[in-house]
């Protein structure tokens, strides 16, 4: 029912201002446009030097990342976790950023490859492409001219190489050193550096002194000399293995010569060792370690040094602690540390748990791909994810990942050129010849779908290398 009052009002009022109000049809639009309209959808990135990541999802805007142009300003430390299942699209983000990295000419890269794929390690094809022999390390290959790294190279010092030895062995023993192992393990040592001088000491020299003891050395602390062989059993056991057992010829000898540490990129292809056995976290101590002391120099280099699978340093207290220490590098030297672990439970409910800690705390940006719900919530609250990122981590699709780079959170998609492509693409023996062999079983009709939708996604693809380029082309300048 009409209110006679009201309407007399409303008319009344309109005659003397005007009508008030009209009526408005409704506009359908796209959130793409509509976002132009409501700025705040676009968030802010994370400047315009460095290398091009992506593009940010909800924005569009091209999304470029550089730990060393964000260090001290939006970056507390240098370092990067990057997490989530296999298939999502981690090993291409890793190889781009590489290959991105290594264009400007002040940037160094090491990459240890656990991985493997026609028996080589999967960082294979990209070494190749820049005329790079990748160090392989295989026990098999070991007597035959194979690849050896000395612990004991006199390039290491002295303190370093016993440091060295004693995480070999708290790592196979899985506890730490004892006072009486460790006693036996260091005169052993210090007798052995200060007697071979006219070659590189190696392991079997160790186990040699461990077996038979210098009087003096015992004399030296007033015990018995068969206490201290009895002591340094133990330990001459676990460093027998590097000399004659199953990791035998890779580190029992002087350090093959050669090896290029001043090559843009350096891979050690670790793809020929059991990853679940416990010889990895050895290679990757002793790696680590040797890297330390021979790689890392003062030379206002920037390197990067990335670790596949690396829960292999993380779930180990005593390698943790090595790369802990390895870490610190960072700030001084300029050495930015890449993890790539498939889930962060791998680490946090493992043995080294506080170490993991330590060590995800010093990686003030963190990548994250597709997880399982439960997965994402446990992620979410170890890295302090805000609630809205928690929920859309188990629906990201491939190439898609939430990047939180010490508090700006965002969502990107990583976007790969066609020259890099074939360089990154890892599941060949997986796609390309079942895709080969249903396409050829395909009717003529559906083989033709199958090469549109193939024509459609090159032209995308194409596509988003034009958006590439203009990005490269605004921030030329400024990277430069």
């Amino acid at each position: 029912m009409i209110d006679p009052i009201g309407a007399l009002t409303e008319a009344f009022t309109s005659f003397l201002f005007g009508k008030v109000e009209t009526t408005r049809l409704p506009v359908r639009t796209s959130t793409g446009q509509a976002q132009a309209v409501y700025l705040p959808t676009a968030a802010p990135g994370l400047g315009d030097s460095g290398v091009i990541i992506g593009r940010e999802v909800y924005s569009g805007k091209g999304y470029i990342y550089d730990p060393f142009q964000l260090y001290g300003q939006q970056l507390p430390a240098p370092h990067w976790l990057v997490l989530g299942e296999s298939g999502n699209g981690k090993s291409a983000l890793e190889k781009t950023y590489v290959l991105r990295q290594l264009r400007f000419r002040d940037r160094q890269v090491v990459v240890l490859d656990a991985q493997g794929e026609d028996g080589v390690g999967e960082w294979n094809l990209i070494a190749q492409e820049l005329g790079i022999t990748p160090i392989r390390l295989d026990p098999t290959a070991a007597l035959n001219g194979g690849i050896r790294l000395n612990p004991l190279d006199p390039s290491i010092t002295t303190t370093g190489q016993l440091a060295l030895l004693r995480t070999i062995i708290e790592v196979a023993m899985g506890h730490g050193l004892d006072e009486r192992s460790g006693f036996a393990l260091k005169v052993a040592h210090a007798h052995v550096t200060e007697t071979i001088t006219h070659r590189q000491p190696v392991l079997t020299d160790i186990v040699e002194q461990l077996r038979h003891p210098e009087a003096e050395s015992a004399e030296a602390m007033n015990v018995d000399i068969d206490d201290v062989r009895a002591w340094g059993l133990d330990v001459a056991l676990v460093l027998d293995r590097l000399v004659d057992g199953d990791l035998r010829g890779m580190f029992d000898g002087p350090t093959t010569a050669g090896i290029d540490l001043d090559a843009p990129l350096i891979v050690f292809d670790l793809s020929h060792i059991d990853r679940n056995s416990i010889a990895m976290p050895i290679l990757m101590a002793i790696v680590g370690v040797w890297l330390e002391h021979t790689w890392i120099r003062p030379d206002r280099r920037k390197r990067i040094f990335l670790v596949e699978e690396a829960w292999h340093i993380i779930n180990s207290p005593f390698v943790a602690q090595l790369f802990q220490r390895l870490l610190k590098f960072g700030r001084r030297l300029g050495l930015s540390f890449v993890a790539v672990v498939h889930h962060l439970s791998d680490v946090v409910d493992g043995a080294a748990a506080r170490e993991a800690a330590a060590i995800l705390k010093m990686a003030s940006t963190r990548t994250i791909y597709a997880q399982k719900a439960d997965e994402a919530r446990a992620t979410g609250r170890v890295l302090g994810l805000p609630r809205w990122a928690v929920e859309i981590i188990p629906t990201l699709t491939p190439g898609i990942a939430v990047w939180d780079v010490n508090g700006n959170v965002q969502v990107v998609k990583h976007l790969i050129t066609e020259a890099e492509r074939p360089l990154v693409f890892t599941d060949r023996a997986m796609t390309e010849a079942s895709a080969m062999s249903e396409a050829s079983a395909m009717p003529t009709d559906e083989a033709r779908a199958v090469q549109a939708a193939a024509d459609a996604e090159a032209e995308a693809r194409a596509e988003a290398m034009a958006m590439e380029r203009q990005w490269r082309d605004e921030s030329s300048e400024t990277v430069a």
